[in-house]
Formats: C-alpha cells, structure tokens, sequence
C-alpha cells in the first residue's frame, strides 16, 4: 500500500508542471487572440460629411462614450466630399484592425447606383458592426396647395402630370429618394428642383417657389406645427415616435410597402475579426440603453435602434436592392 500510494504521488507530482504549462499556454493564447485587448491604442471613426450635421453628431456621441467606456481617445475624423465616398473609400482601403471605423449613413448604399464610379463595395469591403439609430422624412406642401393629405396631393399629380415641383436638399439626399420611390411606386410625375441644402429648399417651399417639399423631420416639423407647410406624411414605414400625430405616407396613399428612412451604422474594414466586431456592436447596445442617450436622439430628431451585426448587414444588403432599381427608373445620375 506504502509502494502504491508512493508510486501514485509521483504521478501526480509529475503532472503537475504539465498541467502549469497547459494552463499557462491557454492563458498565453486567451491573451494574443483577437480582440482580447481591444482597443489599446486610439479609434479613428470616419464621417463623409460635414461637422455638425447628423452623421457627425452620432459620430461623436458614440466617441465619447466609448472613451469614457474603455479609457482611449476616438477621434472624428470629418472627410468631407463625393456624397461621403471620400470617407468609405478611406475605410475600405483602412487596416482591419478595429482602429478605424465608419460611422455610415444609408446614402452610401444609394451613392453605389448613384455614381457612375464607386471605389467601394458596402459589402465586400466592410464589415457590419450595428446600427446606432433611424431618422425619417417628411412630405409637405405649401398652403395653397388645394390638398388635404397625401392621397389629394397623388390625384393632383395625376391630373397635371409633370407640373407638381418639390424642393430637396439636394441631388441623391434621401429625401430626394424619398420621392422617387413614390413616383417609382405610383406611376406618377413630380419635377425635381434640387438646391444645395436643407436650409435653401425649405425657404423655396415657404415662399411658393415649389409647391412641395421633401425633407428631413427635424428641418420641416417646425413649419408644419407653425402652419406654414401642410404636412402630407412622414416617408418611415411607421409613424414616428417623435411626431406620432403625423401620419405615413404608407397608409395615407395606402402604398403598401412605402419605407424610406434613413439609418445610421457603424461599419468596419472587411476582415476585422469578429470579436472586435462584436466588442463593438455589445458596447454600442449599452450605449443606446442608457437614458441620457435616449433623450439627445429624440432632441437630434433620430430614434435609437439597437441591432446584431447580422441585422444590419441584412438591411444594407436590401436597402442596396431597393434603391439600386429607384435609381435606375428614375434616370438618376450624380457627377
């Protein structure tokens, strides 16, 4: 028994150091995996458009939480120019590391059938990290349109055909789209009169310049509450949280299936590995939980939506179908 039990000390005493180096050897690779020690440097999060517009500002928001979460500076970094291609080029062609980043907005699928020449694939070329939140648009006329809600402003449409001007932002902006898809999905005419901003083609509608206006919430509601535009609708598949008074476009021409809004997301390089990408989206899910977050979205005029990588990359891939076959039946072209 003495022998025996001897023999068996041995044993376990010569598996011990096996066992130290096996556990150490897990914690050695625990340690050099991917990610595990994400972020130890600083972020660099792209935006294609200008400070203080909304993209930039969710940008921001997103930055200094998750400094404040993981202790390393995020830096915006505004490339301004081509719609925002500038910007996801410089992400596409990024290192997969998590250290660059993209904070997109659903223009950059539009800009893929909207330029003749797009050096970017949404795709292929990035990994979908989440999505931040939604905005929707409105349609609205000027008072002296003879039309009470949409349905009327449709069988004006149709009774002038080519007459019914609108007002946009601009050439590709989602409100611009916004009434595409109507005409794409109504049969009907109206003459785009584009300007280079919000701010120019809210004016143009408020003096009568154009009889409609097609253009983000935020811009428009004040108008609308004040009775110098008459709302028709919101563009949103359904009413929005922040107006729920308005209603949509959807179930006022009874235009099933009507949805344009526009959704802000973080993107990454394609390549980086999927538990940076999953730190990412956790940490993006806890950001858009707490209450103050919530309130500067309502403020902002956008609504926070949490998804999983995979929802997110399922909207862009369908939202790059959509707007792929309204651009190309509506002849639209960018330069």
């Amino acid at each position: 028994m003495y022998r025996y039990s001897c023999r068996l000390r041995a044993v376990l005493n010569s598996l011990v150091p096996c066992a130290l180096f096996v556990l150490c050897q897990g914690f050695a690779q625990a340690a050099s995996a991917p990610g595990a020690d994400y972020p130890s440097r600083t972020i660099r999060m792209l935006v294609g458009h200008a400070p203080g517009g909304g993209t930039d500002l969710l940008a921001r928001l997103f930055g200094q939480r998750f400094t404040e979460a993981w202790g390393q500076n995020v830096i915006v970094d505004n490339r301004v120019g081509a719609g925002g291609n500038i910007a996801s080029e410089l992400a596409a062609r990024a290192s997969p590391d998590g250290y660059t980043l993209l904070m997109a907005v659903s223009s950059m699928v539009i800009n893929e059938s909207l330029y003749a020449k797009v050096n970017y694939s949404t795709v292929r070329d990035f990994v979908p990290i989440g999505l931040s939140g939604v905005s929707t648009n409105v349609i609205a006329v000027h008072p002296s349109v003879k039309a009470q809600n949409v349905r009327e402003l449709l069988d004006l449409a149709k009774a002038r055909p080519g007459e019914m001007t609108y007002a946009s932002p601009g050439i590709g902006q989602a409100s611009h789209l916004a009434m595409e898809l109507l005409s794409t999905m109504t049969g009907l005419k109206f003459v785009h009169v584009p300007f280079n901003g919000g701010g120019p083609s809210v004016a143009a509608a408020l003096s009568g310049q154009t009889q409609v206006l097609a253009a983000s919430l935020p811009t428009a509601l004040p108008h609308i509450r004040s009775g110098k535009l008459r709302v028709m609708g919101v563009t949103s598949a359904k009413r929005t949280p922040l107006a729920p008074d308005l209603p949509t476009i959807a179930e006022g021409a009874g235009l099933k299936g009507y949805d344009a809004d526009v959704w802000y997301g973080l993107l990454a390089p394609a390549g980086t590995p999927a538990a940076i990408a999953g730190k990412l989206n956790a940490e993006m899910g806890r950001v858009l939980a707490l209450p103050a977050v919530k309130e500067r979205f309502a403020t902002l005029g956008f609504e926070p939506v949490a998804t999983t990588p995979a929802q997110f990359g399922q909207l862009i891939r369908a939202d790059l179908a959509k707007w792929q076959k309204v651009v190309r039946d509506a002849g639209i072209r960018a330069e």
